[in-house]
């Protein structure tokens, strides 16, 4: 399972690396100071800090208490890419604000131990704060939905998009409108149409005045599917060009390491590591 999980990242970071900025960064799985530092910074957090942080309680709670001990430190991994390069900016979905406080903490605590190295990174938090599941207005949208009715994937066909846009959830109220508190379903079908179509929540209820929702929902399913059909089109082809994919991941390992190995090589002489 974990095997695949870091198979599958691998091959979406190539996509989005090669899609937005060439050969210039790299996953995780690739750059060891990642694990290495996420091994320090977890002895410096208590069990408790992690097991009060919402997504852990939530996917523990799904997952009938069987969540792994991976899954419960995953948000000190995260800490860990954020520390290793020093980063003091970080462009996260409003779900992932508690996790950067986390990272503020750990970085605060390591100061205190042992002076100051690590910048406290701040939050930017995106236009678009959350997008809400399709089937479950009420939870954020997530890849491990069980639901594949819930979650919409770039790499989703036009037919699979407007089958789940058609099947998302709405209410008996056939008016478009934007009210998150009692209409969330409507709401995320406006909230989401915005995103992709670059016009303000109230450009898009005004549009959309005397529409009922079942032909709305169908008018965001188009909406989505134009804005995603460049970036599918440009996935399929660099899926058929493994030689650019493996660059992308060589070039891109080599330049994250190069970045992130004199901290940590900073980090071992702080904490007595020789």
């Amino acid at each position: 399972m974990a095997l695949c999980s870091v198979r599958k990242a691998r091959e979406c970071w190539s996509f989005i690396r090669a899609l937005h900025k060439g050969p210039a960064a790299t996953p995780a799985p690739q750059v060891s100071e990642h694990t290495q530092l996420s091994w320090i910074l977890t002895c410096m957090v208590r069990l408790p800090r992690l097991q009060h942080l919402h997504q852990w309680k939530a996917k523990a709670a799904r997952q009938k208490h069987d969540g792994t001990v991976g899954l419960l430190t995953y948000p000190v991994l995260q800490a860990a890419d954020i520390l290793c390069y020093k980063s003091t900016h970080v462009p996260v979905g409003e779900d992932q604000v508690q996790h950067m406080e986390l990272v503020q903490d750990l970085a605060r605590s390591f100061n205190q131990k042992y002076g100051e190295f690590f910048p406290l990174p701040k939050s930017i938090l995106t236009s678009m704060k959350k997008v809400k599941s399709l089937r479950d207005p009420s939870a954020k949208m997530s890849k491990s939905d069980p639901d594949k009715l819930a979650t919409v994937g770039i790499t989703d066909s036009p037919e699979e998009i407007v089958q789940k846009f058609r099947k998302a959830v709405t209410d008996f109220t056939s008016e478009v409108t934007y009210e998150p508190e009692s209409r969330a379903g409507v709401s995320n079908m406006v909230a989401i149409h915005a995103a992709v179509s670059g016009l303000s929540v109230e450009e898009v209820v005004r549009s959309s005045a005397g529409m009922d929702t079942a032909r709305y929902k169908l008018l965001v399913a188009d909406a989505v599917i134009e804005k995603f059909a460049p970036i599918r089109s440009e996935i399929e082809k660099l899926k058929m060009d493994k030689d650019h994919l493996k660059k992308v991941l060589h070039v891109g390992s080599a330049k994250a390491k190069e970045l992130a190995y004199p901290v940590f090589e900073q980090v071992k002489k702080l904490v007595g590591i020789l």
